[in-house]
This record gives C-alpha cells, structure tokens and sequence, in this order.
C-alpha cells in the first residue's frame, strides 16, 4: 500500500471513529429470533459476478422465508458495469461515488443507512472502507459482519473470516451462527 493510501485510510478511519461517538447506537438487550425478523439489509462487494450470484441465491432464500430486503453492492472499479440488474432489489455505488476518504455519498446511500433493519448483514469479506462505514452508521438493530478487533463496538455479532475466506463460506458461517442463537434459551439463573 501506498504511503498516501496509507494516510488517507488512517484520516478515514479516525473521521469515522469521530462519527461513531457523535451518533451513538443504543443496543438492545434483546434476544435474537430470525423468525420475528421482517427487515433486511445486506452489504457486499459486487464485483465479482460469482459474489453477486451467491448473494442473489441468498436474498431469495430471505423472501422465501417471508422477509423484506434492501442490497447495496459497491463496485471497486471507477464505474458501475453496463450491466443489467434490478434497481427494486439492489443498489449499486463505484469508487467514483466516493469522496477522497472513501465516504459514500448519495441519497441511497443516506436512506440505506437511515433505515432502521432487523438484521443487517455486511458482507465485506475484503475489507472495502466505504461498506465499512455504511455498516458502522447504520441504524439497524442487529448487526453482523467479520471479526476485527478494531471493529468491536461496529457489530452485535462478529464472524472470525479472513480476507481469503469467500462470501458463500461467511454467509454458510452466519446461517450457522444464527441457527445457533434461534436454538439457545435464557437462562434463568
């Protein structure tokens, strides 16, 4: 990396700590029920046509299952690909719809973020900072993205997942992890 990407991802970083503590997210201790869910959202990279298919595959296993879901996919290239996807269903930003810290900036970025999901599910297997910052602002009640020790305080549950680790194997490790929570009962001591 870069001696300026670098820096530019340390200022990115700190602006997005500073916005952390100004808009501190009260968690609910509450238990987790996927079937009492009706709100999605999910965030991951598309740039891959394999991670989008997986992705869409799993979003239809969602409505399936009678719940309402909103995608944002970011493009690590200049521009969106001429290609053709539901804009119903999924949203879509590139680099070029970032400013120079790597901060997304659009109207369906604002309401995604605004938006008050369930459950939201952030994908970003690779670590792209403009996912990261839409996933730490987000309004969403339950949150669930990859383990990283700076990233605590982002998350209610944190998936360990490397950066050589796909989005199927992160999402097959969610629906684990989330099984597991539906099957626990509180104790009573």
């Amino acid at each position: 990396m870069s001696i300026i990407k670098s820096i530019k991802q340390f200022i990115a970083n700190r602006a997005l700590k500073q916005e952390l503590l100004s808009d501190k997210r009260t968690r609910k201790a509450n238990k987790f029920n996927f079937d009492s869910i009706k709100t999605i959202g999910i965030l991951f990279d598309a740039t891959s046509a394999e991670d989008y298919e997986i992705v869409k595959r799993y979003v239809l296993f969602l409505r399936e299952h009678r719940k309402r879901v909103k995608v944002i996919g970011f493009f690590n290239t200049k521009n969106l690909p001429p290609m053709t996807y539901s804009k119903l269903e999924y949203d879509f930003f590139a680099t070029k719809d970032i400013n120079w810290m790597g901060k997304p900036s659009s109207t369906v970025i604002k309401n995604f973020i605004d938006e008050e999901f369930d459950l939201l599910i952030d994908l970003n297997v690779h670590d792209h900072f403009p996912l990261k910052y839409i996933s730490a602002l987000s309004k969403a009640i339950f949150k669930v993205g990859k383990y990283n020790e700076k990233d605590i305080d982002m998350y209610d549950m944190m998936i360990d997942a490397d950066n050589t680790k796909t989005v199927k194997y992160f999402l097959r490790q969610i629906d684990i992890y989330i099984t597991m929570m539906n099957k626990v009962e509180p104790s009573l001591n």
